[in-house]
């Protein structure tokens, strides 16, 4: 019961996450203090009941989590909100829950290392493949096959550029006058968005230099991959641990 009551803690603090990350493009440290000031009940409880045992599965877990999130996030490769999110679920959870539903033992499939939140990480990270496949789908819906640049459909989506302005999105190319022509390329991260872009790419099209639809990527926040990653790790387990099972 308790393990479940774990998971029903943490939910309502990733999903707000999500949230906030996606209108805000940031999520407030008072988050994730609110969310380990709340978990000391639970902390308290489990070493009661099993002592040095469990602290030293927790000091594991979270050793293990913050060395692994530590050097993404120093290089700018993962944001701050992500790396707390799972440092803080490797104190909750430093273990996986173990419950009973629906008639079946949950999680289905547990990994050789009983780390829940590396098993979240893992499972995240295999997730954002879902979204440059619904980009895909989204594209073909939308376009069919007509598509000027194919590769970008994984990518991003086109827009009109008098919608760019207050949209957490950038551009997919580089726009640059040649000889009085337009050349573009690909920008690897994306082209920022601001007031001098949007008045320049407004310039291009008036003069019919560019089409009034551009391309721009959405830069979905890693949290949502998290989020579903934490879920499917609670129900299904660990992918990752069943993905290489499948390919040995």
């Amino acid at each position: 019961m308790l393990e479940i009551l774990k998971i029903l803690f943490c939910a309502p603090f990733l999903l707000y996450a999500c949230y906030s990350d996606i209108k805000k493009r940031s999520v407030t440290n008072d988050v994730w203090l609110i969310m380990l000031a709340g978990s000391i009940f639970f902390i308290l409880y489990d070493v009661s009941n099993y002592g040095i045992s469990y602290l030293l599965t927790l000091f594991i877990s979270a050793g293990f989590i913050f060395i692994i999130v530590y050097i993404p996030f120093k290089i700018g490769a993962f944001g701050g909100a992500d790396a707390k999110s799972l440092i803080v679920l490797s104190i909750i959870l430093p273990a996986y829950p173990g419950f009973q539903a629906f008639g079946y033992a949950l999680p289905l499939n547990k990994p050789l290392v009983d780390l829940f939140a590396l098993s979240v990480f893992g499972n995240a990270a295999l997730l954002t493949i879902i979204v440059p496949i619904g980009l895909a789908v989204f594209n073909l819906t939308k376009m069919g096959w007509h598509i000027d640049n194919p590769l970008y459909i994984f990518m991003g989506y086109k827009t009109k550029i008098s919608e760019l302005a207050n949209k957490h999105i950038r551009l997919v190319q580089a726009f640059e006058v040649v000889n009085g022509r337009v050349q573009s390329r690909f920008r690897l991260g994306g082209v920022e968005i601001n007031e001098k872009t949007i008045r320049e790419l407004k310039a291009l099209s008036e003069k019919g230099l560019i089409e009034d639809e551009i391309w721009v990527t959405p830069g979905m926040p890693f949290m949502i991959s998290i989020t579903l990653g934490f879920f499917t790790a609670v129900f299904y387990g660990d992918m990752m641990f069943v993905l290489t099972k499948f390919l040995l």
